[in-house]
């Protein structure tokens, strides 16, 4: 079974390079692009317009390390992508090749009726987000392995990593991921296919699929399978860079622990993206 689905705006393409490397002692009207760019995102360089002097660089390392980058305080093309500079080389997209056989081989232990419900959902929204390409779908559905394996939007139990001994549910989150104390751990705990959890989370990803503070005034909508699919797009978009350097590294562990923060679910992280990466058909001379 192939599932259709409706692609406007013809085959994702997008410009190579054109930004230079940009380093410190850099002069020029680049560098007075890159300055406005870090102001812009509340990385303020304090050096001549023009001049990629010591704050510059310094800027450059706090952005680098705000999206997960080596921070080595120089714009090569990685970093150039993340602030906007450049943009990125062609991506053919593989989804018209995913099929429901393939997916469900990727989750052995996943009633079928639950992928074919809410596979299509995931696969509009990593379209949506320009992540089609065959390594990005097949970090989605690891991803989805590893923190839902039931191929469904889940909420969060509680455990003895979100619970203190004694404690009221979730009472470990209350004041982490922005959340402001009782009853925001409870509150804001993780749901669906990515297990989104924390108020900042919660309003960050919501603005970024267009809710702006629904999910924060009802966060229970992110166990709607639509929104679900929108907010893992969002999430793994906000992390592509650095997912894209581990997956190309092969390196799964660390492409895992951009989403996660750790390796929880690892196992079937590995084992759903090596089983995808022998079925899917292959990335014919994609660029990651």
């Amino acid at each position: 079974m192939y599932f259709t689905l409706e692609v406007t705006g013809g085959p994702l393409r997008r410009e190579v390079w054109s930004v230079s490397c940009l380093k410190l002692g850099s002069k020029g009207s680049e560098v007075s692009e890159l300055q406005l760019n870090l102001r812009e995102r509340g990385f303020t360089p304090a050096d001549a317009e023009g001049w990629f002097g010591p704050a510059t660089q310094q800027a450059v390392r706090d952005f680098q390390r705000s999206v997960d980058l080596t921070a080595d305080g120089t714009v090569g093309p990685r970093t150039a992508l993340a602030l906007g500079l450049s943009s990125e080389p062609e991506i053919a997209p593989v989804i018209p090749g995913v099929t429901l056989n393939a997916v469900a081989r990727m989750f052995p232990l996943t009633p079928i009726p639950n992928i074919r419900q809410n596979l299509p959902a995931v696969l509009r929204a990593l379209l949506a987000h320009s992540l089609g390409d065959r390594n990005m779908v097949l970090m989605s559905l690891a991803t989805i392995r590893a923190e839902s394996e039931s191929f469904r939007p889940l909420s969060e139990d509680a455990s003895a990593f979100n619970t203190s001994p004694g404690g009221a549910p979730f009472d470990r989150y209350d004041r982490r991921l922005g959340n402001q104390g009782p009853p925001d751990g409870e509150r804001f705990r993780g749901r669906g296919f990515i297990q989104l959890t924390g108020r900042a989370n919660y309003l960050a990803h919501g603005r970024a699929i267009g809710l702006d503070t629904q999910l924060v005034d009802g966060p229970e909508r992110a166990n709607d399978p639509e929104i679900a699919a929108r907010v893992l797009a969002s999430f793994l978009k906000a992390k592509e860079i650095a997912i894209r350097d581990a997956l190309r590294a092969n390196d799964l562990a660390s492409a895992r622990r951009l989403v996660n923060g750790g390796v929880n679910g690892l196992d079937r992280f590995e084992d759903a993206y090596r089983r995808g990466d022998a079925l899917l058909p292959p990335a014919a001379a994609q660029t990651v």
